[in-house]
């Protein structure tokens, strides 16, 4: 901050309470993410044996990896032909069409013939300069260009700001205050002069144009400090310099002129069929100028909007006639959805379930522009993404957790209701004790409906351990999962007091004890056939039925029953 923001800070102060209910829904936004997550995690795990972290804004963000995976395996490549005619130095296009032969037909038809211009549209368009960096867009465009993961180019931000050569880095705007507009002109005077990509820039620097304070929250926008004018940034490590000199070429590209051009569009025909031509002619350069020198020095990049993919074309009339035009089919394929880059998946992240939210909500999307950053590193540390260059990959255990997630776990939907419930707090409307409330009725509801692992997920987590548990039936009480343990035999289902104990009294005084295979057989059917049974009266053995006759109570009991004797005659 400036000098005379923080001097007018201090001169117009508020109370504290002013702020109570900001406070209690930061407070209600940490708790329930705690209360959802250490349950969920601990719930998932214990249920299917493996460690599974489930969190409200790290699900949903897998489930975009995941479901962006399973379009890419289930699409379908297929190929597409364009006939397409040349003229005296330019390429006019038909339609894209499905089938070869079709345009296989235009192509004989139009080969060799005169072709005539039908109609020239010709537009001035304008394209406004970039708008300043807040962290998100810092990110996704330093994994762009460098191939920095966000985490990385936090830390670098980081380390510029507490060299003070850079502002506070975890902002979410994208625009200045009013008190800075001075000392932000000097800094692009400065810029101008002393970088290679300043030559870019022509006529007065529009500072107005990145300034608006309604707009600005906590923090500003992302922008160096005058103290850039005093450091030698080839002394910096090379991650703080890349870092560095982008922000600085992001103040001049932003506070630069408007990027000119006319755009042609040239309809042309030939044998009754339709060709189209277009072209661009800069008319004035603008920031993109800036952008095309910052860009020159780095050999693996090109600006994001390169405008230069249509090019001029020649001064074309209507009616104007091209004699002998020469004829083609370009042949291409239709390309699956790209997978996720960290750049790709801070834009989902920053716009997902935005529509869900309320207009005045204090955080949209997933995540904030602080903690995004950290969600994708757990996701890789969990084994749930794995990174294949630049591309963000769900492995096998990422896709099987979204799998068994129920969806209002794994949607941003429930951060759009908590934003939603949270400004209530904010603003007055809504107690936070009665928010917490509905938080942890969510948590019991999450842990009552799911008692068991579903059995169409069996074995989907192989390296599963259960602390030497083993399933072996379902509870016949309460239909949850019945386990192995050292004394007997439990059902996972904590308010149930289900348990058939391996030494119980029953079996003991007949010289007998629940195995796996007694336990299984009484719980699948409710009956066992069991030999040698130990009589105390005869002191013979004897073979029976052991029926399971189990009446709700504290102890499980037991019945028997003989089979009829063979040969006995009715």
């Amino acid at each position: 901050m400036e000098d005379a923001a923080i001097r007018d800070g201090f001169e117009h102060l508020r109370p504290g309470s002013d702020y109570d209910k900001l406070y209690d829904a930061a407070v209600c936004r940490a708790g329930a993410d705690w209360l959802i997550g250490i349950n969920a995690t601990r719930l998932f795990s214990v249920l299917y044996g493996v460690t599974l972290n489930v969190g409200r804004v790290m699900s949903p963000t897998l489930a975009l990896l995941v479901q962006r995976e399973a379009d890419i395996q289930a699409f379908t490549s297929k190929p597409f032909y364009v006939p397409e005619i040349t003229c005296s130095g330019f390429t006019a296009s038909g339609e894209k069409r499905p089938d070869k032969a079709g345009a296989e037909k235009i192509r004989m038809d139009c080969d060799g013939q005169a072709a005539s211009v039908r109609s020239v549209e010709k537009q001035v368009k304008t394209v406004q300069p970039p708008r300043l960096y807040d962290l998100t867009t810092l990110q996704r465009e330093c994994n762009r260009i460098y191939g920095y993961t966000a985490q990385q180019t936090l830390d670098y931000v980081q380390s510029l700001y507490e060299k003070k050569l850079a502002t506070y880095p975890r902002t979410d705007s994208q625009y200045l205050t009013e008190d800075m507009q001075a000392t932000a002109a000097s800094l692009v005077l400065w810029l101008r002069d002393h970088m290679p990509f300043g030559k870019g820039c022509a006529g007065e620097p529009d500072i107005d144009r990145v300034t608006d304070g309604s707009k600005v929250t906590d923090h500003h926008a992302i922008i160096p400090t005058a103290e850039i004018a005093r450091t030698d940034l080839s002394e910096l490590p090379s991650g703080e310099r890349d870092v560095l000199t982008l922000i600085a070429a992001r103040l001049l590209s932003a506070t630069a002129q408007v990027h000119r051009f006319e755009a042609v569009t040239a309809v042309l025909d030939c044998r009754g069929n339709s060709f189209t031509a277009k072209g661009k002619t800069v008319l004035q350069a603008g920031w993109k100028e800036v952008e095309r020198l910052y860009h020159m020095g780095l050999k693996q990049s090109k600006p994001e909007d390169d405008e230069n993919t249509d090019a001029a074309l020649p001064i074309l009339q209507e009616g104007q006639i091209f004699e002998m035009v020469s004829a083609s089919v370009r042949e291409g394929k239709t390309s699956p959805p790209k997978h996720y880059t960290e750049d790709s998946l801070l834009a989902a992240m920053e716009t997902a379930g935005a529509e869900d939210m309320p207009e005045d909500a204090e955080r949209k999307g997933l995540g904030t522009p602080a903690t995004r950053a950290a969600t994708l590193e757990k996701l890789v540390s969990a084994g749930f993404v794995q990174r294949k260059k630049k591309q963000l990959i769900p492995t096998e255990k990422g896709t099987n957790l979204i799998l068994v997630l129920p969806d209002n776990i794994k949607s941003p939907t429930l951060t759009a209701e908590w934003e939603s419930m949270l400004k209530q707090v904010e603003r007055g409307e809504l107690a936070a004790e009665s928010f917490m409330g509905q938080i942890a009725d969510m948590s019991r509801t999450l842990v009552k409906e799911h008692t068991a692992p579903e059995e169409r997920f069996a074995g989907l987590f192989p390296d599963a351990k259960r602390s030497g548990r083993e399933a072996v039936g379902t509870c016949p009480r309460c239909g949850g999962t019945v386990y192995e343990g050292k004394k007997g035999f439990f059902c996972d289902n904590r308010d149930c007091a289900f348990a058939l104990w391996k030494d119980n009294k029953f079996f003991s005084g007949k010289k007998k004890s629940i195995t796996k295979s007694v336990a299984a057989a009484l719980l699948k059917e409710g009956r066992v056939s069991i030999s040698g049974l130990y009589s105390e009266n005869t002191g013979k053995t004897y073979d029976a039925v052991v029926l399971l006759d189990d009446t709700g109570g504290k102890y499980v009991n037991f019945k028997l029953e003989f089979p009829a004797k063979k040969g006995r005659k009715k």
